[in-house]
């Protein structure tokens, strides 16, 4: 059994309000690390090819979903929202939006000091109505007057977007400790409809919400995985996607696993989807990934981010950070070998220094349309002239011969059309999304820096061209642009869309 490893008014933090405080660094948490990392996604694609992954109202276009955690709320710092960005045929438009939390009618819940609402988010469309729900992991909510915490709201999509929410209900696990601390969506099954995956800082650690879940919070069964006890690595972090190509959505699970010479070290492992997920090999370890068909050939490849320095405690880092790429197959994971990119590797722009945080954020998209997903990197502590960890995103072309570092672009407020300057402590690239918001096949960047203007937060919206993202015409937006309170909020920490 996995042990409760965090008192919840500690876990309640977002993870890289954490992570900034520790300056960049691990925490020891029970015998276990636990590290700071980007939301965690949802279904990615698992084919090269882009599709609106979140279309709130239903009208083609993807939307964007931007969390403030540390947004204040009903005059309570910390209750955190979210704000909702509308694709439209022109792209995402600021004009069309809504902010959701705690405080929006019909939502559930009361705004708090510290809970953080929108700190976990994934989309998915758990009623199966055609349109797409936002689930929000609110880990760190008191369930009564108990020890018990953690609460997924889901905030259902309908013709007129994003309205009303419904806490699920039932089927719950026996004991909830920060339940949501990581969710993803997707068919794990293989029965054509949206279930939800959760963690749970108590076994199990690993819980699937079967779906169709009902607007009154109704789960069609629950299916608890111990996979502290079936792996040896913890789940601290759940991405979803396609590897194998068939029916059922897979699992990755990010984590740690007890090293043979004592300590820990960072590992994932993949669980293949089905009645009940099954373990199929470990990867591996870091602290975002993603899923995506690098090489179209029609199997999704896990691509890991660990933005630390190799170690034996984090045996995929690299120097500045790394990203590896272990490739799908048929049977799930394939024989290839695993490869590695650092910003020393051939054709990835800057260079590999200590403390950049290559591979802090993750996403998937096909940014040019040619049919191979591309991936967008955060490096969000690199360093900018005198700017120290000002941040940055690069954008690695996906090939016939898989990730590499070739056709790569970099960007950052440094960069010609890009508004802003780069500014000591930004951290740009703190979160990445690839997203389609204009519906013409062609992903997006969208590059959150959650330390913008002293943790206040903004969101950087690029476009792409056939070949690929282009900083011309890009726009920032903030917390305050869209309707939400002024101050520290953290605007950006996390994407999803």
């Amino acid at each position: 059994m996995w042990a409760l490893r965090m008192p919840p008014q500690e876990n309640r933090m977002p993870k890289k309000f954490r992570m900034a405080l520790a300056g960049v660094a691990t925490v020891a948490l029970t015998g276990s690390l636990l590290a700071a990392a980007s939301a965690p996604a949802g279904a990615e694609p698992g084919a090269g090819a882009d599709r609106a992954r979140a279309d709130f109202n239903g009208d083609g276009y993807g939307d964007l979903a931007i969390s403030a955690p540390l947004g204040k709320v009903s005059g309570k710092s910390g209750a955190g929202y979210v704000a909702v960005v509308y694709g439209t045929a022109s792209g995402l438009d600021t004009s069309e939006r809504t902010l959701i939390s705690q405080a929006t009618t019909g939502v559930p819940g009361t705004p708090e000091t510290g809970d953080y609402f929108g700190d976990r988010v994934t989309t998915g469309d758990l009623d199966d109505d055609g349109y797409t729900d936002l689930i929000v992991g609110v880990h760190g909510e008191r369930i009564g007057s108990g020890d018990e915490f953690g609460a997924l709201t889901v905030v259902w999509g309908g013709a007129g977007g994003l309205t009303t929410g419904t806490d699920i209900a039932s089927p719950l696990p026996a004991t909830r400790y920060e339940l949501g601390w990581s969710v993803a969506a997707g068919d794990f099954d293989g029965d054509g409809k949206a279930d939800l995956a959760a963690a749970n800082n108590a076994s199990p650690g690993l819980n699937i919400f079967k779906g169709p879940i009902s607007r009154a919070g109704k789960a069609a069964a629950l299916t608890g995985v111990d996979t502290s006890e079936a792996t040896g690595i913890n789940t601290d972090k759940i991405i979803a996607g396609d590897v194998d190509g068939d029916a059922a959505t897979d699992l990755l699970i990010m984590g740690q696993e007890e090293r043979s010479g004592g300590g820990y070290r960072t590992r994932s492992v993949l669980y293949r989807g089905g009645t009940t997920p099954k373990p199929a090999g470990k990867v591996a370890g870091g602290y975002d990934a993603t899923i995506a068909d690098v090489d179209k050939d029609g199997y999704g490849d896990i691509v890991t981010g660990n933005f630390m320095e190799k170690s034996a405690d984090e045996p995929n880092g690299g120097p500045g950070g790394a990203v590896t790429v272990t490739y799908g197959g048929a049977t799930g994971l394939s024989t290839r070998t695993p490869v590695r990119v650092t910003q020393d590797t051939a054709g990835v722009p800057g260079a590999a220094e200590k403390g950049d945080a290559f591979g802090w954020s993750l996403s998937s998209g096909d940014t040019n349309g040619d049919g191979y997903a591309d991936i967008a990197v955060g490096a969000a502590s690199e360093s900018l002239g005198s700017a120290r960890k000002a941040g940055s995103a690069i954008v690695l072309r996906g090939s016939a011969s898989g990730l590499t570092g070739a056709g790569a672009k970099a960007f950052s407020q440094d960069t010609s059309g890009v508004p802003g300057t780069a500014e000591t402590s930004d951290f740009f690239g703190g979160e990445v999304r690839l997203t389609d918001g204009d519906g013409n096949g062609r992903a997006e960047l969208i590059a959150g820096a959650y330390g913008e203007n002293d943790g206040a937060g903004a969101v950087w919206l690029f476009r792409s061209t056939s070949s690929g993202v282009t900083a011309t015409g890009s726009k920032s937006v903030s917390g305050p642009g869209l309707g939400g309170p002024a101050g520290t909020s953290y605007f950006g920490d996390v994407l999803q869309g």
